[in-house]
Formats: structure tokens, sequence, C-alpha cells
């Protein structure tokens, strides 16, 4: 039996799915002396002789419980991690895991503050952050521009972008004074492609200067905890959170 190599590597603790397709497009993994391809399947038996970054990987499943951190990201960090530019990411500051490390369920982009969410389990990772789950992410957005009914319609409807569609579950306005140009809105939506919110609003001719997330399934932000800081998820919400991807 065969398996593809970002879903192998990821299986054993060396990244999310993604991360490992960066280092394999970066050149950073040999398979018995030749870089590896993305895509390429391996034996789950004997995948041949993975060196990654530099070092051997060793691929003995671990047994480890799931762990969650709930992280309130502030502006200005982005979420890689590792950054050519020596910027400031969202793993800085993470506490070190032993054997194993912290994967990001979905990304925010540098302008964006509020709610990240990382996991050991990779599996976890891959199943919140993918479509068929329709996993509800809720944000606060600070728009600059007319905001009508007209608009609102459009953006529960669908909005292309990038030959896809992309709509809002629901939208809610938080205050719509005449004297203000700023107008702040509450909405969900069930997926998570880059600066997706932000090209939606640009659609109807508004601009979004704020973007908070607020919530992701059934994890909310809590106001107490500080830009910068983070908290580990105890084991009745991770459970919850297993349970929204339940096959």
């Amino acid at each position: 039996m065969t398996e593809k190599i970002q879903k192998l590597l990821s299986d054993f603790g060396y990244g999310s799915r993604r991360f490992i397709e960066m280092l394999i497009n970066h050149g950073d993994i040999y398979i018995n002396g030749k870089k590896a391809i993305i895509g390429q399947r391996l034996s789950k038996i004997d995948p041949g002789k993975i060196i990654i970054q530099g070092k051997i990987a060793i691929l003995t499943k671990k047994t480890y419980a799931s762990k969650i951190l709930l992280y309130n990201k502030p502006e200005g960090e982005i979420c890689t991690r590792y950054d050519f530019q020596k910027r400031k990411t969202v793993f800085n500051t993470l506490p070190i895991l032993k054997n194993n490390r912290w994967i990001s369920i979905g990304r925010l982009d540098l302008n964006t503050q509020g709610l990240l969410l990382f996991t050991n389990n990779g599996n976890l990772a891959y199943k919140l952050m993918h479509p068929k789950y329709k996993i509800e992410r809720e944000y606060y957005i600070r728009v600059f521009g007319d905001i009508n009914q007209n608009k609102i319609n459009i953006l529960k409807n669908g909005v292309k972008i990038h030959n896809k569609y992309s709509s809002f579950k629901k939208i809610e306005i938080l205050n719509n004074t005449q004297t203000k140009k700023n107008i702040w809105l509450k909405v969900i939506l069930c997926q998570g492609r880059n600066r997706e919110i932000r090209l939606m609003l640009t659609a109807v001719q508004c601009q979004v200067n704020r973007l908070i997330r607020i919530r992701y399934g059934n994890i909310i932000l809590p106001k107490s905890l500080k830009k910068g800081d983070w908290i580990e998820l105890h084991s009745t919400l991770v459970n919850n959170l297993h349970n929204l991807v339940i096959n």
C-alpha cells in the first residue's frame, strides 16, 4: 500500500501537508538520494531513506494525545514557520513540543488579527481545514464604503474570485450610522481561501480596514486573552473539535 509523501510525513509529525509541500518545493526533502516530488507515492511499509532538511526522517508512529493551542494573533505577524525576510511569525512565542511540532489550523494574513488554532495532530489539522466539513469561521470586519441590501445579497449569493465562488453564510451589520464612513460587520463563512474576505468586499466596492477572527468551529476567542498570548484548550474542547470532523 502506498501513500502520498505529504500525508505520510504529516502523519509522522513532520508538519502540515502544506508545510511538507513547501519543503519539497524548496528542495529540502530527498528520497533515496533524489529530490522528492509533490504527490510522489511511497510505500507505507518501506518508504526508503528520507532526508528532511539534512536530517534522516524517523518514520515511527508516536503515541500522543491531541493538543490544541488557541492563539490571539496580532496584526503584523505572518503564518509561516520560517520567513526569509526575518519577520516575526506566529510560531515564535509558542511553547516547545518534545518530539513533535505545532501545525497551524488554517492561516490569517499579515494584517488580520484574532483567533488562530494550532495542534500537534496533522490529521486533525487537515480535516479541520478541509472544505467538505464546512467548518464555520466568524469574523468582525470594519469596512469603508456603503453597505446596502443589494451588496449583502451579492455577498451571500457568491462572488467569483480566482474562478471560484465565495459567499458568506451570514452577514450582520453591527452599526450603520449616516455620519460614519466605516461600518462594522459580523460575518460567517465556511471556507478559508487566501485573502478571501478582503477580495469579496473589494468586489462590491468596499475596503476592509480591520479584520478580526473571533471563532473557528465551536471555539470562541476569549475576550480576556491578550494579543500575542496563547492558552491550551481543555480536553473537552479538544474532543468537541474532533467531533466536528468525524466521518
